[in-house]
């Protein structure tokens, strides 16, 4: 379940995705899929949001519930899921081929 609350008060606030990320801390692609739904956020995550934002956690707070229950392929949302984490997965090879040539010098 998308967290419109979250989404909402860090646009009203005027933060980027990635600064929020810098507080839980995370990459902006996982909290991308945080704030999406996709990913838990946790009780400690709640709790750093809500002092990052000082607003209550109760105020941004929205319950997990799973996207998808059956076992058939949920649409779009999955296509576009699978496609960001095909992108995320050549950054980070191109990542570990980086460090290879540092370790490697």
């Amino acid at each position: 379940m998308k967290k419109a609350k979250l989404r909402a008060i860090r646009k009203q606030k005027g933060y980027s995705q990635q600064q929020v990320a810098d507080i839980i801390p995370t990459e902006v692609s996982n909290y991308s899929r945080k704030e999406n739904g996709y990913i838990k956020i946790t009780k400690n995550e709640w709790e750093k949001l809500a002092l990052f934002f000082n607003v209550p956690v109760e105020e941004i707070y929205e319950a997990d519930y799973p996207i998808h229950t059956s076992n058939e392929i949920p649409g779009e949302n999955f296509h576009a899921y699978i496609s960001q984490l095909e992108k995320e997965n050549i950054a980070l090879l191109e990542k570990i081929e980086i460090l290879k040539n540092i370790i490697n010098h």
